[in-house]
């Protein structure tokens, strides 16, 4: 696994010597059926001019009418999916705590630099529910100002469909000053998050929100979070909404907070099974379902979150084998991982002629 800044191989994280995305590497193509994955699988010229010519074949876009319709239900075709699987489709993603470190127990340390204390949060954001009047009763209100305000360490998901990423966090992170928050463009994933046993509401906030909405408040102060996570969502949004979702996001970090993210990478198999008739714009789908997903390069993500005042810790490609080992058939996945952090000083800007 090579980040494609530098070309290095990534060091380990806080001393876990466990490598990148699993320790599982095909040297001997024979071997190939004798698991069911591989890590890191590079391709060859071959195979990515196959790839770059199939998504050619079928990039066609929609008429824009059916694009704004796709855009506009896009909430009811999300509460549909969510209706329709329930907790029934996903699995808890336990390598949460080898790839973020960050997430997992004995992690919760904080992040330095000079973020707002939490009294001075508090103290912020009851002066905007009273515009600005400041009255003894608005200190009393210090402890419900916001859900976890009290909180030593802060994680907000967004995008946490039915908590299978909350859930191993809450289970497995045994910081007591530890919160969490998650929110879903669907009322219905939301539902289901609250009504799992497992939900805590004294260590966990589940609430609705529309990630490309940058006019929707979060229920947390700027600068108030340690950690976000972004596990295959942000592809959901239309390319044109993603650069402004993601400065939001980082308004929201405490200066060297860090923002986790997991999504789909170009030529990944879900794009070149994509049939004529479903592409939307240049990499940008719409699955039979009517829920929309986009296919990323590393330098697109940089770049968004470079443009939103974050930097580099990582930047990763996992190019992963998956084997049917009944059927003889082998499975090309695409995924790029990446931690960028909140510059613990602000920007200076650029020095005048």
């Amino acid at each position: 696994m090579t980040d494609s800044a530098n070309g290095a191989t990534p060091e380990p994280v806080d001393g876990i010597k466990r490598p990148q995305f699993g320790t599982r590497f095909l040297t001997d193509p024979r071997e190939v059926f004798q698991h069911n994955a591989w890590d890191n699988v590079q391709w060859s010229e071959e195979q990515e001019n196959a790839a770059r010519r199939k998504v050619q074949e079928n990039s066609e876009p929609l008429p824009a009418e059916k694009q704004d319709d796709f855009e506009n239900r896009a909430n009811e075709y999300w509460n549909d999916f969510y209706g329709i699987h329930e907790n029934r489709f996903f699995k808890d993603r336990h390598w949460l705590f080898t790839e973020f470190p960050e997430l997992g127990p004995q992690r919760s340390q904080s992040t330095g630099g000079e973020a707002a204390s939490d009294e001075d949060l508090v103290q912020t954001t009851v002066k905007l529910e009273l515009n600005g009047e400041e009255t003894q009763s608005a200190v009393n209100k210090e402890a419900a100002a916001f859900p976890g305000a009290s909180a030593s360490y802060r994680i907000l998901e967004v995008g946490c469909g039915v908590g299978n990423t909350v859930f191993p966090i809450l289970k497995t992170n045994n910081d007591p000053g530890l919160f969490v928050y998650c929110c879903d463009f669907s009322s219905t994933a939301i539902d289901l998050v609250k009504s799992n046993p497992e939900y805590n509401p004294f260590r966990c906030h589940a609430f609705v929100h529309d990630l490309s909405d940058v006019t929707a408040a979060y229920p947390v102060p700027e600068q108030s979070l340690d950690v976000i996570v972004l596990i295959f969502v942000l592809s959901a949004l239309h390319p044109e909404k993603m650069q402004s979702s993601i400065s939001k996001l980082a308004s929201l970090l405490k200066p060297g907070g860090v923002l986790l993210l997991r999504d789909y990478g170009r030529y990944d198999l879900a794009q070149l099974r994509f049939k004529k008739g479903r592409c939307l714009s240049e990499n940008f789908y719409v699955r039979g379902d009517g829920t929309r997903v986009y296919f990323f390069t590393q330098e697109e993500l940089h770049d968004m979150f470079c443009e939103a005042g974050l930097e580099k810790v990582q930047n990763l490609v996992d190019r992963r084998l998956q084997v049917n080992r009944g059927k003889q058939l082998t499975m090309y996945r695409v995924w790029v991982q990446c931690k960028y952090r909140k510059n613990t000083k602000p920007l200076q800007p650029a020095p005048r002629d």
